[in-house]
């Protein structure tokens, strides 16, 4: 079973504060998730708003086939306006470790995920990865970029 990565960095025209605010809310993750995966933020709203470490998470999403899964994340590390990590407790994953980093730059802020994960299954979990789980996790990713870009513009 083969430990993967996925890092995207991208650059937006919004201060620190702006950024942080934005996503340290899970309940904007409904907004940058393409809309046939059908996300949803099952977790109680009152314990969404602001982001603290232990904070767990709680979702429906589709991500194959139109196939309803349950997934549950714990927010395990926050440093305020610099970076928050999320870590599957249950769902589609062997492993899903996702760090979160932001740092203003001129001119704006410079956002870095980083994802780890692991597929189960062993080496059809790897073999699964190959066919369509990391292209599926780069268009995810891609639509992201997209709707950033919309809607806080280009740097």
């Amino acid at each position: 079973m083969a430990l993967y990565s996925l890092k995207r960095v991208q650059r937006l025209p919004i201060d620190l504060d702006t950024a942080w605010s934005f996503f340290s809310n899970p309940n904007n993750l409904l907004e940058i998730t393409p809309k046939e995966m059908d996300f949803k933020v099952t977790s109680d709203p009152e314990f969404s708003r602001e982001m603290y470490p232990g904070q767990v998470i709680t979702y429906t999403v589709k991500p194959l086939l139109g196939i309803p899964m349950f997934w549950m994340t714990e927010i395990t590390h926050v440093a305020d306006k610099r970076y928050f990590v999320d870590e599957q407790r249950m769902g589609p994953y062997a492993i899903w470790h996702h760090q979160h980093h932001f740092k203003a730059i001129p001119g704006g802020v410079e956002m870095t995920d980083l994802v780890h994960y692991r597929v189960p299954l062993g080496i059809l979990g790897d073999i699964a990865n190959w066919l369509f789980v990391r292209r599926a996790l780069e268009q995810i990713f891609n639509f992201r970029w997209t709707v950033l870009e919309q809607r806080f513009g280009k740097l």
